[in-house]
């Protein structure tokens, strides 16, 4: 097995270098994975601008290596199209992927507790036990109570524990971009796997296009990958897996037209690139006359799925029947509702970025630190034709391919859904007696960086683009395993899922070979 990987490699032993230059104001987060440059370069179009490169990572690892850690199960509502009525149905059901489900939290390693209530069936527990609610999630708790919300614990894929020859979590904080650890999980742990048994890496060889042959065109003969000193080679094999998410599949697909498929690879049914959907962050947070003890967690611990499957829901309060939130009128897409624990500024990076020192400088952090609370929360998009990854001709990467040019709008539903998510959040947050000073709205939010539907599975080749084991409709030896097959985008974080496809999808070619 061959694994053609665009990025470099990253040496473990640099994280806490990674760390601490991740926290300094004079770099960001893009630079901790030498993300940026005409390598990386993309292009936006449509109503909302998309910044691409925000939460993403080439390299051996991928976008695990930045990734929150957050792995929940989809609802068996998802896949059967049954939130709004104009969402598709899956041309799977959760009873297919939940024996995979179970597979990618052994491998993955998670820890997590079987609390919530509005969770998918379970076959046994979690690989490892959650983590404790923090000192925050226990300031939501009464509040969400008496307004009659339920509140659960998170699956996370870090380690409560030793697990796999990984130490449990040690409190860095630092989750997002960089875990100096390895407590929280990455995929370069199964890459080293993988090559342990046989398999070979070449990294820094971007693919630049996909070559047929045969009779009918309809089988890969070649991935043809550029080395750093821009030197093209072909890499044949029987079979072909495509993993590079979903932006970076189709904008493959795409170049790699020919004259026997003049609109780009596997692109028969017209729908690669299309139905680029993304998650929607909606959250509000302010103050408390109390301490909330901010950022000493860098992950989040409690959540709601109580307005998942029915986000409509009326939210009142316990003992009066005061009604909070009236039901809501109209189709909403799910909401999943976090209560974060890195709300307010941290205080490392307010000490590095100051101007004062001293007894001056604790003064302004003691008053800018302590007291500050938030909640956020998940918004699905529906698919749209219109949402889509192109290429733009007028602006080429550092192999003079074109970039990908991403259309992106959002739909009455979604800004419909995120204001609904507001409501509930400034519902608790007013019981909770917090002074609100902001709240990430519909015109004023932005994505979570969850790239799905761009080759979306199904069964009728002229409206999909890989059929229920993931392979493409119009190959023979070609497969897809990542989210840019979801139909449908729920509102859960998406890693779980496909994992658990791409788990599925290797049983598939495991009986092939």
């Amino acid at each position: 097995m061959v694994v053609l990987e665009a990025g470099p490699r990253f040496d473990f032993d640099d994280r806490p270098e990674q760390m601490e230059r991740s926290i300094r104001p004079a770099h960001d987060d893009l630079s901790v994975w030498e993300m940026g440059g005409q390598r990386d370069d993309y292009s936006t179009a449509g109503e909302q601008f998309y910044p691409l490169n925000r939460s993403r990572v080439k390299g051996v690892g991928g976008s695990t290596l930045h990734w929150q850690g957050m792995v929940m199960r989809l609802h068996e509502a998802d896949f059967a199209g049954a939130h709004p009525n104009d969402d598709p149905a899956w041309p799977i059901d959760y009873t297919d992927l939940q024996p995979y489900y179970a597979e990618a939290e052994q491998a993955l390693g998670v820890s997590g507790a079987a609390d919530n209530p509005f969770a998918p069936p379970r076959e046994g527990p979690f690989p490892m036990p959650g983590f404790e609610p923090s000192y925050s999630d226990s300031l939501f708790a009464p509040a969400c109570e008496r307004l009659g919300i339920a509140t659960h614990s998170v699956p996370n894929a870090r380690n409560s524990e030793g697990y796999d020859d990984r130490s449990p979590c040690v409190g860095y904080g630092t989750c997002q971009p960089i875990c100096p650890s390895g407590a929280k999980y990455s995929a370069d742990h199964h890459v080293a796997k993988a090559e342990d048994a046989g398999a070979r890496v070449i990294d820094r060889a971007p693919v630049q296009r996909l070559e047929t042959g045969g009779e009918s065109d309809e089988q890969i003969e070649a991935a043809v990958y550029a080395t750093p000193d821009g030197t093209e080679h072909r890499q044949e094999a029987r079979y072909f897996v495509l993993a590079a998410g979903g932006v970076e599949i189709p904008r493959l697909l795409l170049l790699s037209r020919s004259p026997a498929h003049p609109d780009g690879l596997a692109n028969s049914s017209g729908a690669v690139g299309r139905y680029f959907m993304e998650h929607l962050f909606a959250g509000a947070g302010g103050t408390l006359d109390r301490q909330t003890r901010q950022n000493h967690v860098g992950f989040i611990t409690s959540e709601s799925h109580q307005f998942y499957d029915e986000p409509g829901q009326a939210v009142e309060a316990d003992g009066d029947g005061e009604t909070v939130v009236p039901a809501a009128d109209g189709p909403l897409s799910p909401i999943k509702l976090e209560f974060l624990n890195y709300a307010g500024p941290s205080p490392v990076e307010q000490a590095l970025d100051a101007e004062t020192w001293g007894d001056e400088l604790l003064g302004d952090l003691r008053a800018a630190y302590g007291t500050h609370i938030a909640m956020g929360g998940l918004v699905g998009q529906p698919p749209r034709a219109e949402n889509r990854i192109t290429l733009d001709t007028s602006t080429t990467d550092d192999h003079g391919n074109p970039v990908p040019e991403i259309h992106w709008s959002w739909g009455e539903r979604v800004r419909r859904t995120i204001e609904r998510a507001n409501e509930v959040q400034h519902a608790v947050l007013d019981e909770l007696g917090v002074d609100v000073g902001w709240t990430a709205g519909p015109d004023s939010t932005g994505p979570a960086y969850h790239h799905m539907g761009t080759t979306r599975m199904g069964t009728d080749p002229s409206e999909s683009v890989v059929d229920p084991t993931l392979r493409i409709h119009d190959l023979d030896n070609c497969w897809i395993a990542s989210s840019s097959v979801f139909p449908t985008a729920g509102s859960m974080n998406p890693t779980l899922t496909i994992a658990a496809l791409a788990l599925r999808c290797a049983d598939e070619l495991d009986g092939r070979l």
